[in-house]
């Protein structure tokens, strides 16, 4: 009896621990998955943050020089390409343009605004001097007949001595006349800030006080004039 009951027991022993030991492997198991994906997610991490720190590095506009430059690089190949097939560059570009992407374009064209406005004082004097030049008609005739009288001088060297000599035609002259004068009557047009008058009465502490004093002036001056006068005359009731 008593073999009996320590067979039993033997028995009942083993399999408990063999479960424990494979729970204790898989516990194991487990714990070295999680510590390489801890190691993974930290060298993602950082992986990450050294990226980061590239791109905050770099200028503003790094992503739109980037598109830029993949795009005239792939531009040249295109180019080489077509120059080692004979064929014409922008006639094959025009023939992979849709007719969809080639009317938006247009579109986009005409809708912008080739005067980027007034952003300084170079910049205006620039755009008035591409406005002006646009607008001159070359003479080749009259090229021709300078050059022919000129000779040599007509391309001066530190040696040449025709400064001051030119005389301008009665045509070029009436023709800058006529320019001055539609610039005068353009800028007649435009409206300015009125000039300062020292003999006006100053009735007012600052510039925002001025133009109050002004819109009152002229909605209520009418009713109020002859209040002013007699406080002037020191006649007032």
């Amino acid at each position: 009896m008593a073999s009996c009951a320590e067979g039993s027991a033997s028995v009942s022993y083993e399999p408990t621990e063999s479960a424990a030991s494979q729970k204790r492997e898989e516990n194991l198991r487990k714990f070295r998955e999680l510590h390489f994906k801890r190691n993974e997610a930290r060298k993602l991490n950082h992986k990450e943050v050294v990226e980061e720190d590239k791109r905050l590095k770099l200028p503003t506009n790094w992503e739109a020089k980037k598109a830029r430059l993949e795009w005239e690089l792939m531009t040249d190949e295109k180019k080489k390409e077509c120059a080692a097939k004979g064929e014409d560059y922008d006639r094959v570009k025009l023939l992979e343009i849709s007719a969809e992407d080639a009317e938006r374009w247009e579109r986009k064209k005409k809708k912008k605004n080739p005067d980027p406005g007034f952003s300084g004082y170079a910049e205006a004097q620039l755009r008035q001097y591409q406005r002006l030049t646009k607008q001159i008609k070359p003479d080749m005739d009259g090229y021709e007949r300078q050059r022919e009288q000129c000779g040599e001088d007509f391309h001066p060297t530190s040696n040449s001595l025709i400064h001051g000599t030119h005389v301008p035609s009665k045509e070029g002259i009436d023709r800058m006349v006529e320019d001055v004068e539609k610039q005068i009557e353009k800028r007649a047009k435009y409206s300015r800030r009125r000039a300062y008058n020292d003999d006006a009465d100053i009735d007012y502490i600052n510039e925002r006080n001025a133009k109050f004093n002004k819109k009152a002036e002229r909605f209520y001056g009418k009713y109020t004039a002859e209040i002013k006068q007699n406080l002037e005359r020191g006649t007032a009731v």
